[in-house]
């Protein structure tokens, strides 16, 4: 079996030589095989190998059975051992989730603290059983064809030297080789979804294709490809899509409707605009996306087509702007932005940022915008009322009161996103200043 798992680990590239490997420990058959295997592959690869154990404080004096199990392996094995105790009944109440969730999270977080901390690699003791097994529960909650995958061999620094060996081997692996382990008695009653599916789903699925766990194999890896391939477009068009404030509506309708589902779900992870993305919210934002509308995500995050503009408004919690008078050599903060004013003399400068230095003297204002403010385009000279200027501009109307402008009563000089207005624009003659933001 050994040579089976150096075919795995060649396969997937999981190691290479010198790699530094933490094994996520429970004591049972498959992480006690995993560690016994990773030793002995310790001079082929030349490999650090240690161990992680996480007391869920589940069971009780179960619990600390395992742990100490673990300890004794571990001497057995001359490997380095790292252990954590969390009460997870109480943290998953807390944090109002279930126990198994909130395990898989503590378990998780402790292996990628140990990671960083030890420059290593994780793995984990997933078989092509426990494969199968997630497979089922991720088309019974409803995936994607990515959740069509299951257990990846390698995601990140995990890797899962076991992933091509049915549970059945692991037993007989560890029967020839003296291996003890301890049993998680929460395995065998069906409480837990992943139980269910074990004890109940997968008898009737071998009884239909005996080799299910390995074809459920074979569709994970074909759905990995498939799920990179669209990955790779929907990421350009996430580039190719951007426009001021936000995402061009007809670019976005122009790409198959895989890639736009995607394109979005990577949005939602990659700003968490939405804790857990779900497909009903992918749909909803393709039918606005469409139609126009918007859909609430959060109670800080509405996600809003409007004017062919697709884009994420999420509440801010900024402080009001007070008005501050035009100064030469000035510089001040506002929304995440620093802003300076001073004299130049290269007229070649951009254009929309140059204001007659003539105002330094007449009163002129920073503030945002007010009622009554009114803008004259510079090269059209036609006077409009800002928020009708805005309007023509497609500028968001969330945005619109953020907006810095400088003004002397209800005359705007110059105004974010539209630049200087005739009045403010400088002759060939006159001194200029130039404003310049930033973000902070």
């Amino acid at each position: 079996m050994l040579n089976r798992v150096i075919a795995t680990v060649e396969k997937y590239g999981l190691l290479e030589k010198g790699d530094s490997v933490i094994v996520a420990l429970s004591g049972g058959a498959d992480s006690t095989a995993l560690l016994s295997i990773l030793v002995s592959l310790k001079g082929k690869y030349n490999l650090s190998v240690y161990a992680a154990h996480i007391n869920h404080n589940i069971r009780g004096e179960e619990a600390k059975r395992d742990e100490n199990f673990c300890k004794i392996l571990c001497k057995k094995f001359n490997t380095e051992l790292f252990i954590k105790s969390v009460d997870v009944p109480t943290l998953a109440k807390q944090q109002k989730i279930s126990e198994e969730l909130c395990g898989r999270n503590v378990r998780y977080a402790f292996f990628e603290e140990l990671s960083q901390k030890l420059g290593a690699k994780v793995a984990t003791a997933h078989t092509a059983s426990d494969n199968a097994e997630t497979l089922m529960f991720n088309i019974a909650r409803g995936t994607s064809v990515a959740g069509l995958s299951a257990i990846p061999p390698k995601r990140g620094n995990i890797i899962r030297p076991l992933i091509e060996l049915l549970r059945g081997d692991i037993e007989s692996y560890c029967k020839a080789n003296n291996l003890e382990y301890v049993t998680d008695s929460t395995n065998l009653a069906d409480d837990y979804t992943r139980n269910y599916i074990r004890h109940n789903i997968m008898p009737c699925l071998k009884r239909l294709n005996p080799s299910f766990e390995r074809t459920a194999l074979g569709l994970g890896e074909s759905a990995r490809e498939s799920a990179g391939f669209i990955r790779k477009y929907a990421e350009k068009a996430v580039n190719d899509c951007k426009c001021d404030f936000g995402y061009d509506c007809k670019k976005l309708l122009k790409l198959d409707r895989a890639v736009l589902k995607e394109m979005l779900f990577i949005l939602l992870k990659n700003n968490n605009y939405s804790v857990c993305p779900e497909r009903k919210t992918v749909l909803l934002l393709c039918e606005i996306i469409e139609n126009g509308g918007s859909v609430e995500l959060s109670k800080q995050c509405t996600a809003v087509s409007k004017q062919g503009i697709f884009r994420f408004v999420c509440s801010d919690n900024s402080a009001d702007f007070k008005e501050i008078p035009l100064k030469n050599n000035m510089s001040f903060s506002y929304d995440g932005k620093t802003y300076t004013v001073s004299k130049i003399a290269d007229k070649s400068t951009n254009q929309n940022n140059l204001v007659a230095a003539k105002w330094l003297n007449e009163n002129a204002v920073f503030r945002t915008r007010r009622a009554g403010d009114r803008f004259t385009y510079p090269d059209r000279t036609v006077t409009k009322p800002l928020r009708k200027v805005f309007n023509e501009q497609k500028i968001p109307s969330e945005i619109r009161d953020r907006l810095l402008l400088l003004a002397v009563s209800d005359t705007v000089l110059w105004c974010e996103r539209l630049g200087v207005s005739l009045q403010g624009k400088p002759n060939d003659t006159e001194n200029l200043l130039m404003i310049i933001n930033k973000e902070g």
